[in-house]
């Protein structure tokens, strides 16, 4: 149902309470409602949150297939019926950050999306730090795990996981260097995270051993360089600039040798793609009668996210419109303080509309992250379906 549609339904069924005020109400004054079909208020009860002045109302969603069966209609989802109205409409992309649209879908999948997101999503983070120096004033934990939290950029989908009984590789294992110093006489100086430096050869630092006439190994095997592999010719490893990890004093120094490795968001939040994945509902603000004049300067006046215009009737008579119903955040101004502004504004949620934001932190674009939560979410469903039949 359109903005339009939805106002002409809200001004038509105000005027037909008042019609039945001035008359006195009646139960032979209802409507037939043909069989098979929904009466207008319920139908919209199953698509809007009514937004009221205290609270939201109407915010359940209505599953069961039967709801409905007194009056022959089949509530039940179906597949042909999903795929006609399902739509995604992208509204805002850049290298990190994504706003679109999801149409004609539950809260529920929305809601998997979003969780799939932010803990399921493999990427690559530092796991293990080997600290062969650091005088500077940050603690090696504190340090590590400020190493912990940088994303790199690399695309996670080109490892393996590393298990406990695996031996760390070129395929499963990334070697990163820091070797920082701050000389007598030279004033502070701050260390970012774009000092850290790739080691295709695999660890650098050699284990201690027993016996000291063996030859020494490192913390890594690895059998060749990843700079040899196709994936990375002319595209070395890095991690995302202008990060502060500690600032050292004359005569300080960190040399420290940090792996990374292939995890997902609910092992630990340091492997979690995105700074945050959230959406909501879409708003719909509706004018259930013309606001005209001083009404409509005080209207615009009342709400801060500039969700309504002046719209020049001619005659030097100005009128109040939607300009922008995206932009309301739900601060309910528009309905508050005299009763007569929340019958002459209505504000709704539209519950199978979501306005979807994704926000990454550096490792993947936003759209590669979306297509692998939905790629996550159908093996689920495949394994689902497995186990039942």
């Amino acid at each position: 149902m359109s903005e339009q549609e939805s106002s002409s339904d809200e001004r038509t069924s105000s005027e037909e309470e008042e019609q039945q005020q001035k008359e006195g109400f009646s139960y032979w004054n209802l409507k037939d409602v043909e069989r098979g079909q929904l009466p207008a208020h319920i139908r919209k009860q199953g698509t809007r949150v009514y937004c009221k002045p205290d609270a939201p109302t109407n915010t359940e969603t209505l599953q069961y297939s039967g709801s409905y069966a007194s009056m022959g209609v089949d509530n039940s989802l179906r597949l042909d019926s999903f795929r006609e109205n399902f739509r995604i409409k992208v509204i805002a992309l850049d290298k990190d950050k994504m706003e679109f649209d999801m149409i004609g879908i539950d809260a529920a999948v929305a809601n998997a999306f979003r969780r799939i997101l932010i803990s399921e999503v493999p990427t690559m983070a530092i796991e293990k730090v080997f600290i062969a120096n650091n005088t500077s004033v940050i603690q090696d934990e504190v340090l590590a795990h400020r190493l912990g939290l940088i994303p790199i950029k690399v695309d996670p989908r080109l490892f393996e996981y590393l298990s406990a009984n695996d031996t760390p590789n070129e395929k499963n294992t990334i070697v990163l260097k820091l070797h920082a110093r701050c000389n007598q006489g030279q004033p502070r100086c701050t260390v970012y995270s774009q000092e850290l430096k790739w080691l295709p050869n695999g660890s650098e630092f050699a284990k201690e051993s027993e016996k000291p006439d063996s030859k020494p190994s490192t913390y890594t095997s690895f059998s060749c360089g990843q700079d040899s592999l196709p994936e990375f010719a002319g595209n070395p490893i890095s991690t995302l600039e202008d990060i502060i990890l500690a600032k050292l004093g004359p005569g300080q120094e960190i040399e420290l040798e940090a792996h990374a490795v292939k995890g997902m968001g609910k092992t630990h939040a340091k492997w979690s793609p995105v700074g945050t994945a959230w959406y909501r509902m879409f708003p719909e603000v509706v004018l259930l009668e013309n606001i005209k004049g001083e009404d409509a300067e005080e209207l615009i006046r009342k709400c801060p996210s500039g969700v309504f215009d002046i719209e020049d009737t001619g005659n030097a008579k100005k009128k109040a419109i939607v300009a922008d119903s995206r932009a309301c955040t739900l601060c309910r101004e528009c309905i508050r303080g005299d009763e007569k502004w929340e019958n002459r504004v209505a504000l709704h949620r539209v519950k199978d509309h979501f306005i979807f934001t994704i926000e990454s932190t550096g490792a993947l674009p936003p759209e590669v992250l979306f297509t692998e939560a939905v790629k996550i979410l159908e093996a689920k469903c495949e394994r689902v379906i497995t186990e039942l039949s």
